[in-house]
């Protein structure tokens, strides 16, 4: 079992790796098919990889975060919000504003940049979308006005931080769940019957945008995460060494990848994929006799970097695409296919290999300095 002393769980960056390239390749394929090239956007498996990809990143960011709240209360006694809030804010908001203000005030004006759909996005209802995503509400945003699609991925950094929100105060205060989970309940549905009486769509259209945002509203997703960051930080041997058994694992491995790659989808969808999620992050992170092993150096530096990954790589893949129909039009044979997967790819990860060193590593490091890990 791991230490509680300790912070370190292994292969963690290589779930991240793992997530971010669903992610990736789920866009090129949506890019490719909005712009009229050859695409496989409508089969099932790639439909589902975006959004596999996003819940594998919330069942490891709920394992992750409530495991470091659970140490830090077991450690100090108390869980410092304030201390929480800041080591957030230093690790997502600088490159999410960076996305956002790219998207709204640079790109437009470059058409390398172009894309389906855009100046609309950029013109209509323009101070409601960025008012929605300075207050880092993007997933009220998507959901409400829409977004340009070069930070529309951003959606999920909105679920992510209403997570924070809610977070550390049910570990905080244990003996205050309920309230404090109808309390944020009661703000969220709040806030989106407010920004709905504000957009004023049809009843058909707010139907649908209600579903979509219960949809992409996965706190449950990374309550489960939670859920097992709480059965490793209190030594649950009996649950955990059931699932750490080798044929455990095997048979659960099987059934994730049959599911996957058949494409499909069933009524509990991204619940129940959560559960399989749930088990591979406790047993690569936590199991000695784990069966998958993400260590390889190439998984470790995509895993680092994957927060810039998954920020930029929409950007990315529109300007090489447009690229491609510039300097190479009419090429559509197998060989474009693969050109344009690998070109896309590397230069996603280029340009969030750049950011991390150059933007967010030192952040990270002046975070660490002043209020922890």
């Amino acid at each position: 079992m791991v230490d509680k002393k300790k912070r370190y769980f292994p292969n963690l960056n290589g779930i991240r790796a793992i997530a971010a390239s669903l992610v990736v390749f789920h866009h090129l394929e949506q890019a490719k098919h909005a712009l009229h090239i050859a695409n496989i956007y409508d089969w099932p498996i790639i439909q589902h990889a975006g959004r596999l990809g996003v819940g594998l990143f919330f069942v490891l960011s709920g394992f992750l975060i409530t495991y470091l709240l659970l140490e830090e209360r077991g450690r100090f006694g108390n869980v410092d919000a304030k201390k929480f809030y800041l080591r957030r804010v230093f690790r997502i908001w600088p490159i999410y504003f960076l996305i956002v203000g790219l998207s709204f005030f640079v790109f437009p004006h470059f058409p390398i940049f172009d894309y389906p759909g855009i100046e609309e996005k950029l013109t209509v209802d323009l101070p409601e979308r960025l008012t929605l995503l300075l207050l880092v509400l993007p997933n009220y945003a998507f959901v409400l006005y829409d977004l340009p699609y070069w930070c529309a991925q951003t959606w999920s950094i909105g679920v992510e931080e209403q997570f924070y929100y809610l977070w550390p105060w049910l570990i905080k205060y244990p003996k205050k769940r309920i309230p404090i989970l109808i309390l944020f309940l009661a703000l969220t549905a709040g806030l989106l019957y407010l920004g709905l009486e504000m957009a004023d769509p049809s009843a058909e259209t707010r139907t649908s945008m209600i579903t979509t945002f219960l949809g992409q509203f996965r706190i449950q997703t990374m309550a489960l995460g939670g859920l097992c960051a709480w059965l490793v930080y209190n030594d649950k041997l009996k649950f955990l060494g059931f699932i750490f058994r080798k044929d455990v694992q095997i048979v659960a491995y099987t059934i994730l990848l049959v599911l996957f790659f058949s494409g499909v989808h069933f009524f509990g969808f991204l619940e129940v994929y959560a559960f399989f999620f749930a088990f591979f992050v406790l047993n690569v992170s936590c199991n000695p006799k784990t069966i998958v092993h993400l260590g390889h150096p190439v998984m470790d530096h995509l895993g680092k970097i994957s927060y810039g990954l998954y920020i930029y790589h929409v950007a990315v893949i529109v300007v090489i695409i447009n690229l491609f129909e510039m300097y190479a039009p009419g090429w559509r044979d197998a060989g474009y296919q693969v050109v344009l997967y690998a070109v896309s790819y590397i230069a996603s990860v280029a340009v969030a290999t750049f950011s991390f060193n150059y933007i967010e590593k030192p952040l990270l490091a002046y975070k660490d300095r002043k209020f922890g890990r």
